[in-house]
C-alpha cells in the first residue's frame, strides 16, 4: 500500500528536507502529495509547485494544511516535520490531535516539559509517531543489537560512541544550516550536543536495547562569538553495568561524518563506522577478528530485512533513512487497515523524550563541572 505524506518545512536551501523526500520515495511506499515549506506563505506554495504537487496540496502555512487535511475525506496518511527544533512541537500536537500520524525530525524539542506533552498526546491519540533516527535503520546496526540481544557478547562492558565533523570548524555567518543551530532560541539548549550527540547517544542506546542510567559531560564553544557548544565529551553509566564515552564535535578538523561505535563484551566485541556502514568488525573472544558484510551469510533476520541489494553494491545514508520510512510505512497502513501492528525497533516518542533528557542533563553537568546527573524520569 502506497501512503500520501505531507511535509512542514524542508524548503529552499534546507539539506534534510531533500533527503527525507528521496527517503520515502526510494520503497515507493510514500507519495509526497501536501506541504508548508517556508514560513513565507509565497515561497512555500511556490516550492511545493516546483516539486509538482497540485495546487490544493500547496499550503501557505502548516496551520493553514493541518486546518485543510483535517477536513479533507483524503487527508494525508502522515506528515513529516524538517523544520528547526522549536518548530516540532506545536505543528506534531496539531496533526497528532487531527488524527494524523507524525514523523519527525530530532531532537523531538527544545526543552522536556514539550517532550512530555507530545508524549501525553500520543499517548492520548494513540496516533503513529516516529523519530527519525535514522542511522538505527542500517542493516548492520540492526546486525548489532541482534547480536547483544542474542547474547553473542556476553554482558556488556564498555560502550565507545563517537560522532566528528568539521564544518563548523571556523564561524560561519550568513550560512543558514549553521545560523539556526547556533541560536539557543531555534535549536535548544545544545549545539553539537543536539545536532549530532543525541545521534551518537541513540545508537548506543538502540544497540544496547536501553537508554543510559547516569551521565557527566563537559562541553566546550572552541569558535569566538559561539554561544552553543561545539564540542562535547560525555561518560555514561548503564544500570547493568556497562560505562561507556562518547565524544561529538563538529571542529574536528578532518573529519566528514564520522559517526562510530564500538561495544565491548566478557565474550567479544564489535565496532561499526557510518563512513563504511556494510561492515561490521566483531571479535569473538581468543578468536581472531571477523568481517561481517552486509547481504552476507549467517546475519540476523533484522539485518537482513534491513538489506535491499546484493552485497558489494554499497548501501549507506539514503537507504538507512528509507529503512525509517518504510518501518514507518508498514506501521501506518497496518494501523489504517484495522490490523495488529507489526513488532518494531523504530524510534518513536520514547526515544524522543529520552534524546531531550539526555541534552538537558547533559547540560546541567556541564554546568556543575562534570557532576554525574541521572537521565531518570524522576530527576529529568
Amino acid at each position: 500500500m502506497r501512503l500520501s505524506l505531507g511535509m512542514i518545512g524542508g524548503g529552499e536551501g534546507a539539506f534534510i528536507g531533500g533527503v527525507h523526500r528521496m527517503a520515502a520515495r526510494l520503497d515507493d511506499r510514500w507519495t509526497l502529495v501536501a506541504g508548508a515549506f517556508s514560513s513565507v506563505p509565497e515561497r512555500s506554495r511556490a516550492f511545493g509547485q516546483g516539486l509538482g504537487l497540485e495546487d490544493g496540496g500547496c499550503y501557505g502555512d502548516w496551520q493553514e494544511m493541518v486546518r485543510a487535511e483535517a477536513a479533507r475525506p483524503d487527508r494525508i496518511d502522515a506528515v513529516a516535520i524538517v523544520t528547526p527544533n522549536h518548530l516540532h512541537h506545536a505543528p506534531a500536537q496539531a496533526f497528532l490531535e487531527a488524527g494524523i500520524a507524525v514523523i519527525c525530525d530530532k531532537p523531538l524539542t527544545t526543552g522536556l516539559a514539550e517532550a512530555l506533552d507530545l508524549q501525553q498526546t500520543v499517548a492520548r491519540t494513540g496516533m503513529p509517531f516516529v523519530l527519525t533516527h535514522n542511522y538505527s535503520g542500517y542493516a548492520m546496526v540492526r546486525q548489532m543489537r541482534a547480536m547483544v540481544v542474542a547474547g553473542t557478547l556476553g554482558a556488556v562492558r564498555v560502550v565507545q560512541a563517537e560522532y566528528a565533523q568539521d564544518w563548523l570548524a571556523t564561524a560561519l555567518p550568513g550560512n543558514k544550516q549553521a545560523d539556526w543551530r547556533g541560536d539557543p532560541a531555534q535549536a535548544g539548549p545544545g549545539g553539537a550536543l543536539g545536532d549530532i550527540a543525541t545521534h551518537a547517544y541513540h545508537l548506543a542506546t538502540f544497540v544496547l536495547g536501553e537508554a543510559a542510567q547516569q551521565i557527566s559531560a563537559e562541553t566546550s564553544r572552541f569558535v569566538a562569538g559561539r554561544r552553543l557548544d561545539d564540542d562535547v565529551q560525555l561518560r555514561l553509566r548503564w544500570a547493568g553495568g556497562a560505562r561507556g564515552q562518547l565524544w561529538a564535535s563538529q571542529v574536528a578538523v578532518g573529519a566528514a561524518n564520522g559517526l562510530r561505535l564500538r561495544v565491548y563484551g566478557e565474550a567479544g566485541g564489535m565496532e561499526w563506522s557510518q563512513e563504511d556502514p556494510d561492515m561490521l568488525r566483531f571479535t569473538p573472544l581468543g578468536e581472531p577478528p571477523r568481517l561481517l558484510r552486509r547481504g552476507g551469510p549467517e546475519l540476523s533476520p533484522e539485518a537482513q530485512a534491513a538489506t535491499r541489494i546484493p552485497a558489494g553494491h554499497p548501501e549507506g545514508y539514503l537507504e538507512g533513512f528509507a529503512r525509517i520510512y518504510a518501518d514507518a510505512a508498514d506501521l501506518i497502513a497496518a494501523r489504517k487497515a484495522g490490523r495488529a501492528t507489526p513488532a518494531t525497533t523504530l524510534p518513536g516518542i520514547e526515544a524522543g523524550v529520552e534524546g531531550v533528557r539526555f541534552i538537558e542533563a547533559a547540560v546541567r553537568s556541564a554546568e556543575a563541572d562534570g557532576r554525574w546527573m541521572a537521565l531518570s524520569e524522576d530527576n529529568g
